[in-house]
């Protein structure tokens, strides 16, 4: 992505997270990122391109994080323990793209059912750890399903709660403040 592309991009986010997609306007999102209008139609067609843009990256990031970090762990609570930390980094690097895809997230319209798309995919690999571990006998047999998107809420909601609580709070210290909580719920 180049730079203007970018500058376009990131000030779209921000906006969709502050004033809610549908009150953020083209002609705001050129204002505040300094753009030409005719420079942001050559990068972005329509409004629901940028949106569609940083929900494919949002996600790819997501899953990327998710391969890397389970390719180095075998047991099922140390993928769960990666998932909850990369979740939460989520949040704390990116919390505009977590506030922009749950505050759009709700309803019937495409817009919703995109956003529905990407919590999906995510509680998805959420439950392939959770089963993972109910098979091998690490976890209690549970509803999966359920508890991932438990999970993703719980993370989500706490982890951007501490951050507006406290703007120097790091991962690892929201990690640390309840970790223990879900896993110790999950254990056999």
């Amino acid at each position: 992505m180049n730079k203007t592309k970018r500058r376009i991009f990131k000030t779209a986010i921000k906006l969709f997270a502050e004033k809610g997609f549908d009150n953020a306007g083209i002609e705001e999102i050129t204002a505040v990122s300094g753009v030409a209008k005719g420079s942001l139609y050559y990068h972005f067609e329509t409004k629901e391109e940028i949106f569609d843009t940083l929900l494919d990256s949002g996600f790819k990031l997501l899953q990327n994080s998710f391969e890397i970090k389970f390719r180095h762990r075998e047991s099922a609570e140390e993928k769960l323990k990666a998932v909850v930390l990369i979740l939460i980094k989520i949040v704390v690097l990116y919390e505009e793209f977590i506030t922009v895809v749950i505050s759009n997230s709700l309803g019937e319209n495409e817009r919703a059912i995109k956003c529905q798309k990407v919590v999906d995919g995510v509680c998805a690999q959420i439950e392939e750890v959770l089963n993972d571990g109910i098979n091998n006998g690490e976890f209690k047999p549970c509803s999966t399903e359920s508890l991932s998107y438990y999970i993703f809420g719980c993370v989500y909601s706490t982890a951007l709660y501490r951050i507006k609580k406290d703007k120097n709070a790091t991962s690892l210290e929201i990690y640390d403040d309840y970790i223990d909580v879900i896993l110790g719920g999950l254990k056999s």
